[in-house]
């Protein structure tokens, strides 16, 4: 049954190039996610645009109807907690987390990954959160850490919620980066050989064993998500995962590579509203 589903998989990656063609090399963010738009709409007429922030519950009206239920009453409002008050707890310097973020760490999330000229590279929400602490005294959290960065920075996006997706390129500097996180992207990697694209692009809508594959249009708003329940997983600990399930060995999560993944993976949702704070199974 496995090699079943790997073989369905490559199946679709020999059309893969076409779709690739169609977010050629330094073509503009902008036409990139206009060129991945029209391929999904294309291949799914029926699915709203704005429906893409539910990632693959767009494609499966049942398994909405289960999320909207959950999400009367989360079963993550603790993590969220947790995070609200390491976010308001005042360093040993008495500053605080919104005492050295752009209009106090609201409405601010959706701009990120954004490419930092002076540090000349990619810049997480989660690196402006290390960021913070280090300026004020404090040790730098360990990226993707559930228990410290990742339930601080699921609350920071709370305070964005609804914020419409900005991530901006511009300078040629930006411009490699986003170029290099497309790479990866499309690259084929692991002993499976998959791309990323294999999965949210070609086969975006299709089943992998008994779950739907999600595009990656309106992947990125809503990380970090909760799965099962209250259990954090955030976006570079889900390509982690991703790097992995293809066989690849993953790059570390910070690195360049990963924050260049980021920026191109995040630019595809622009124009979408994030949603902060969600369940995932």
């Amino acid at each position: 049954m496995k090699k079943q589903i790997i073989m369905k998989l490559l199946t679709g990656i020999a059309g893969l190039g076409m779709v690739m063609g169609a977010t050629v090399a330094h073509a503009s963010p902008e036409q990139d996610k206009q060129d991945l738009i029209k391929y999904y709409t294309s291949k799914y007429p029926n699915i709203k645009l704005e429906d893409y922030v539910y990632g693959a519950l767009a494609f499966d009206p049942d398994s909405k109807a289960q999320y909207d239920a959950i999400m009367e009453f989360p079963p993550f409002d603790s993590q969220i907690e947790a995070g609200r008050k390491m976010w308001e707890t005042p360093f040993k310097n008495g500053k605080t987390y919104a005492s050295c973020m752009p209009n106090g760490g609201k409405q601010i999330a959706g701009n990120y990954p954004m490419f930092d000229e002076t540090k000349d590279r990619v810049m997480t929400l989660e690196d402006v959160i290390n960021d913070c602490r280090v300026a004020n005294g404090e040790a730098p959290f360990k990226i993707s850490d559930p228990k410290t960065i990742g339930v601080l920075s699921a609350y920071m996006r709370t305070l964005s919620d609804g914020m419409i997706m900005n991530i901006k390129v511009q300078g040629p500097k930006a411009m490699a980066a986003y170029e290099t996180g497309k790479k990866t992207f499309f690259s084929r990697k692991g002993q499976l050989n998959f791309a990323c694209a294999s999965c949210h692009v070609q086969n975006a809508g299709n089943r992998l064993r008994s779950e739907l594959i999600s595009p990656v249009v309106g992947q990125a708003v809503h990380w970090p998500v909760f799965r099962g329940g209250d259990k954090l997983t955030t976006l570079q600990d889900r390509y982690t995962g991703c790097f992995k399930q293809v066989r690849a060995v993953p790059p570390a999560e910070g690195s360049t590579i990963m924050n260049d993944l980021e920026y191109f993976h995040s630019a595809m949702s622009n124009g979408l509203p994030m949603k902060a704070s969600v369940f995932r199974k």
